[in-house]
């Protein structure tokens, strides 16, 4: 066990993100994406949300502050967006700057390309997020 880590990021989760690199993405998705279809690197988080699970890995990194680092998906022609599920995400960071929202399948695509999809429990509609990683100020 170690100290001042989340219980809910596991160990497979913050050897993820240990060896992530600057500008790598990873996805934290709702428990109906299709991760496996997507992404070798699937890890589950089952029954954990995801914003509490992106409380959990706030601290643990920087986001990119070159490139839009919070990545969201557009709600599908006909339907809307939960304006609750940006604003939890956006707290459960400390995040206060723009959000990128891409059509499902532009969102797709990048899953492919991303480090790792973390499959969450969240349940809400369209509760899928993606992250950049940026570079840590030195000390």
């Amino acid at each position: 066990m170690l100290k001042g880590i989340s219980p809910v990021v596991s160990p497979t989760l913050l050897k993820a993100l240990a060896e992530m690199g600057h500008g790598d993405e990873i996805v934290f998705s709702d428990a109906h994406f299709p991760a496996h279809t997507f992404n070798a690197g699937v890890i589950r988080a089952d029954g954990v949300s995801a914003d509490r699970l992106l409380a959990g890995v706030a601290p643990l990194f920087e986001l990119d502050s070159y490139a839009t680092p919070v990545v969201m998906m557009e709600a599908v022609p006909g339907d809307t967006l939960d304006p609750a599920v940006e604003a939890a995400y956006r707290a459960a960071l400390g995040y206060d700057g723009p959000v990128e929202r891409v059509e499902r399948h532009a969102f797709y695509e990048r899953a492919k390309k991303a480090y790792a999809v973390v499959v969450t429990g969240e349940t809400r509609k369209y509760g899928n997020v993606i992250l950049k990683k940026g570079v840590t100020p030195s000390v």
